[in-house]
């Protein structure tokens, strides 16, 4: 009996593959610009960051200097931005998705002629992707720094449901950043292998840390990228009054 193929899938010019194969790459543009989007627009607001004992991630700037005259996030969120741009799963994935470098496999590239690699600009600023890590090391400690402040509000341990969202979107952000693979590359001390002899054993212990995160990596990306804006959602309303109770329990 001879089988029949289902051709509901996207077919045309570029590929002979007849399955969902653009659903990936529409997801992430569709996700990434509205996570992307919110967040730009979030930042430039400069109001309603923060409530009671909250404070939105999007604005963990430890010192705002009187001459700032910008939205307060404007002086921290660069980092964050800069870090995603430039990693290793961010950059393949957006390659894929906006550029379709390719779209996915099986999938002829529409700009290969004038494909260059990242040696041309402004690509090869994807090198600075180290530099961002060592930033983003230092913004995870005030993440982790404005959390812990979170839990005292007017002489008392304040525990609620912002600070259940606040403590996902921290977690969430480090392990996307204890995932990275240049994080994994420099506590491994640089090394191309760790089976050579004379390897030491803490690089070893540390790499093999950041292992276990990077298996997870991409997974990370998106949820550390979700959690923070819904981190800040959840504060905005609630001092917008949109959102008129936090439950929440006082010590």
């Amino acid at each position: 009996m001879e089988k029949t193929i289902n051709n509901s899938g996207a077919h045309n010019k570029l590929t002979n593959r007849i399955d969902w194969w653009w659903i990936d790459p529409l997801l992430v543009i569709v996700g990434g610009g509205l996570a992307f989007g919110y967040l730009t627009w979030a930042a430039f607001q400069g109001v309603h960051y923060q409530w009671g004992a909250y404070l939105s991630p999007v604005y963990s700037a430890p010192y705002v200097p009187d001459w700032w005259k910008l939205s307060p996030a404007l002086l921290l969120l660069w980092i964050p931005a800069g870090f995603r741009v430039t990693c290793y799963y961010g950059r393949k994935t957006y390659y894929r998705a906006a550029f379709g470098a390719p779209a996915g496999c099986a999938v002829k590239q529409p700009y290969r002629k004038k494909y260059k690699g990242e040696k041309k600009f402004p690509f090869v600023l994807q090198n600075l992707h180290r530099y961002f890590l060592y930033l983003a090391l230092v913004l995870v400690a005030i993440h982790w720094t404005e959390f812990i402040m979170g839990f005292f509000h007017e002489g008392s341990v304040y525990v609620g449901l912002g600070t259940l969202i606040i403590l996902l979107d921290t977690l969430a952000l480090t392990f996307y950043v204890s995932g990275c693979h240049s994080l994994r590359h420099m506590l491994g001390g640089k090394k191309r292998s760790m089976s050579c002899k004379g390897c030491p054993k803490l690089s070893y212990k540390l790499w093999s840390r950041a292992s276990m995160f990077n298996r997870h990596h991409d997974k990370w990306f998106w949820i550390s990228l979700f959690s923070i804006c819904a981190a800040d959602l959840y504060i905005r309303l609630l001092s917008m009054g949109v959102i008129t109770s936090d439950p929440h329990l006082i010590f």
